[in-house]
C-alpha cells in the first residue's frame, strides 16, 4: 500500500468518525424533540385510523339498515328487488337531512373536502374549519348511506385534518409542523380506508402536501401504517377488491392499446370533472332565478338520483359490486358503457348539488367500466396479439382516478394495494401516465386543485402565485409616523388619486398599483363607519417584493428539508 493511499484512508476514516461524532450531538440535542414529535404523529395515526374505520362501518351500517341487506357488498343486485318507491325516497329525504346540516352549520352550504385540505396545508399553516368539517363528514355519511353516488375518502380526508388542527393548536404548532401533522392524519385516513399504506402516505405527500420534503416523510409513514393497522385489526390484511389475477400482459405488442387508453381515460376524467362543475354552475344558476333555499338544494338532487336508481341501482354508493363486475369481465360491452355514463351523470348530481362525498371511489368504478369496454374491443379486434380484457380494466380504473386526482404515483400504488396484483404495473403506469399527461393540460393540474382556482384560490401554479395572497397589506408597510415613510399630506394626495389600499388587502391586490406609473409606494388606509378613508401607513414596492421573496425562500426551504 502505497503512502498516498494510506493517507486517504486514513483522511476517508478521521471524516466518517467526525460525522458520527456530529450524528450523536445531533441526537443528544434534537433527539427526544423529534421522537415526540414521532409519537404525536403515531397518535393522530391511530385516531385518523379509528376514525376512517368508524365512517366505513357507520356508512355500511346504516346502508344495510335502510336498504334491508345483510351483504352490503352486493347492494345493487338487492336493490334492484326493492320497491321503486324506496329507491325514490330515499336519497330524497337524504338530500333533505344533509341540505339542514350544512344550512345549520356552514356559511355557504357547502361540503368540506380534499381540497379544502390542501388550501389548508398551503395557505393556513394545515389548519382546517372545525365546525363546517364535522358537519360535512357527517353529511356525506347520510349522503353515502341514502344513495348519493360518492365516495369515503373526502369526508374522511377532511375529518383527518380537523383531527390534526386540533392537536396543532393545542400544541401551538408553526406551519411546518402543522403541516407535517395533516399529512400525517391524512395518509392514516387514506390507508385505513383503503388498507393502502404505501399509497395513504404518498398521497399526503403527492396531494395534500405537493412536496416530498425528507423531514415529513417519517412522521407520515409511522402515522400511516398505525392507520392501517387499526383497519386490519378489524378487518384483516385482506384488500379492497378480491379477485383473480388480471391475465398477462403480451409485453411490446400491446404497449400501444394501453397508450391509447390512457388518452381515451384522460378525456373521460375530464369529462367527469367539467360535468361536475357544469351541474355545481347549473344549479347554482337555477337556485338563484329561482331563490330555492339552500337547504332545498341536496333534496332536489336527491330526487333526480332516485328516479335515476330505479333503472339504475349501480350508481348508489361507493359502487363496490359493480368495480368487481368491471375488473372480472361480468359486463358486457354495452352495459359497461351505459353503466360508465350513467355513472358519471350521479356524480355530477350528487356533487354539484352539494351532498357531499368524495370524488375518487367514483372515478374508480368509471375507469374501471371505461377500460373493460376498450378491453372488449381491442381483444375482440385483435384476440391473437392481447391479453385479457380484465388487464384493460384495471389499468384503465387507475388512469381515470389519477388523472381526477393530479396524483400519479400515489395512485398506481393504491391501485395494485387494492387489488393485490403487482404484476400489472408496466400496463398500468403508461396509462396513467398518459391519462395524466394529458388531463392536466385541460384543468388546473387535478380536480382538487380546479375546485380551489374555481374559488380563486390559486394553488396549480405553485407558491409564486399564491403566497402574495398569504400576505396582508398591514403586515408590510411601514407606518405613517415612520422617519422612512411618506408623510400624512403625500399619503392624502395619492389617497385623492385612488392610489391605496386597506390594511387587509393583499400584496396580490396591491401589486398592480406599481405597475400603473413609476410610484415608489402607496398608502395604507382603514375606512371609519362614515367612509373615510384614514392612512396609517405607506406599502413599498420594495418592501412588499422583500416579503415575498422571504415567503418563496421559506417555502423553498421547507419542501426541500
Amino acid at each position: 500500500m502505497t503512502q498516498s493511499t494510506r493517507t486517504l484512508l486514513r483522511n476517508q476514516f478521521n471524516q466518517a468518525v467526525a460525522a458520527v461524532k456530529d450524528a450523536w450531538r445531533v441526537m443528544l440535542r434534537r433527539g427526544p424533540s423529534q421522537v415526540q414529535f414521532w409519537f404525536i404523529a403515531l397518535v393522530i395515526g391511530i385516531a385518523a385510523g379509528f376514525m376512517a374505520l368508524g365512517f366505513r362501518k357507520a356508512t355500511q351500517a346504516l346502508q344495510a339498515y335502510i336498504y334491508d341487506t345483510d351483504d352490503i357488498l352486493m347492494l345493487h343486485s338487492h336493490a334492484e328487488k326493492l320497491p321503486w318507491l324506496l329507491i325514490l325516497i330515499t336519497p330524497i329525504i337524504g338530500g333533505l337531512i344533509v341540505g339542514i346540516i350544512l344550512h345549520k352549520f356552514t356559511d355557504d352550504g357547502r361540503v368540506r373536502s380534499v381540497a379544502d385540505v390542501i388550501e389548508g396545508a398551503a395557505t393556513t399553516d394545515g389548519r382546517v374549519e372545525n365546525k363546517a368539517g364535522i358537519a360535512s363528514f357527517f353529511a356525506s355519511l347520510i349522503t353515502l348511506s341514502t344513495g348519493g353516488s360518492t365516495g369515503r375518502e373526502g369526508p374522511v380526508v377532511h375529518m383527518a385534518g380537523v383531527i390534526s388542527t386540533w392537536v396543532s393548536n393545542r400544541i401551538h404548532a408553526d406551519g411546518i409542523t402543522g403541516r407535517d401533522l395533516l399529512g400525517c392524519a391524512v395518509a392514516a385516513a387514506v390507508s385505513a380506508s383503503f388498507n393502502a399504506p404505501i399509497a395513504g402516505a404518498l398521497f399526503a405527500l403527492e396531494v395534500v402536501l405537493r412536496h416530498f420534503a425528507v423531514h415529513a416523510f417519517a412522521p407520515i409513514v409511522i402515522a400511516s401504517v398505525a392507520g392501517t393497522v387499526i383497519s386490519r385489526l378489524e378487518r384483516g390484511d385482506v384488500t379492497e377488491f378480491i379477485l383473480e389475477t388480471p391475465g398477462s400482459l403480451q409485453f411490446y405488442v400491446e404497449l400501444p392499446a394501453f397508450l391509447l387508453l390512457g388518452l381515451i381515460c384522460g378525456l373521460v376524467s375530464l369529462l367527469l370533472m367539467r360535468s361536475i362543475f357544469f351541474v355545481d354552475d347549473i344549479g347554482s344558476h337555477i337556485q338563484a332565478r329561482l331563490s330555492l333555499p339552500r337547504w332545498l338544494r341536496p333534496a332536489v338532487s336527491g330526487a333526480m338520483l332516485g328516479v335515476l336508481a330505479i333503472w339504475f341501482p349501480h350508481i348508489i354508493g361507493v359502487g363496490y359490486e359493480t368495480t368487481v363486475r368491471a375488473l372480472t369481465g361480468d359486463l358486457v360491452l354495452t352495459t359497461a358503457i351505459v353503466f360508465a355514463v350513467v355513472k358519471t351523470v350521479a356524480v355530477a348530481i350528487t356533487m354539484g348539488g352539494r351532498m357531499g362525498g368524495g370524488v375518487f371511489s367514483p372515478s374508480l368504478m368509471i375507469g374501471a367500466l371505461t377500460g373493460l369496454a376498450f378491453g372488449l374491443i381491442a381483444t375482440g379486434l385483435l384476440p391473437e396479439v392481447s391479453g385479457t380484457h380484465t388487464l384493460y380494466a384495471f389499468a384503465g380504473m387507475g388512469a381515470v382516478a389519477a388523472a381526477v386526482l393530479g396524483a400519479p404515483i400515489s395512485t398506481t400504488l393504491i391501485v395494485f394495494e387494492l387489488t393485490g396484483d403487482w404484476q400489472i404495473g408496466l400496463a398500468v403506469m403508461v396509462s396513467v401516465s398518459m391519462s395524466t399527461a394529458l388531463a392536466s393540460r385541460l384543468v388546473d393540474r387535478s380536480f382538487f386543485l380546479t375546485q380551489l382556482e374555481r374559488r380563486n384560490v390559486h394553488l396549480a401554479a405553485g407558491p409564486q402565485a399564491y403566497l402574495l395572497a398569504m400576505l396582508r397589506a398591514g403586515t408590510v408597510m411601514r407606518p405613517i409616523d415612520d422617519a422612512r415613510s411618506i408623510s400624512e399630506e403625500e399619503a392624502q394626495n395619492l389617497i385623492k388619486q385612488g392610489l391605496c389600499v386597506e390594511a387587509s388587502a393583499t400584496l396580490e391586490a396591491a401589486m398592480p398599483y406599481f405597475d400603473r406609473g413609476d410610484i415608489p409606494c402607496i398608502p395604507v388606509v382603514i375606512k371609519s363607519q362614515d367612509g373615510v378613508e384614514n392612512p396609517v401607513g405607506a406599502l413599498y414596492h420594495v418592501d412588499a417584493l422583500k416579503a415575498y421573496n422571504r415567503a418563496l425562500a421559506a417555502t423553498a426551504a421547507e419542501e426541500h428539508s
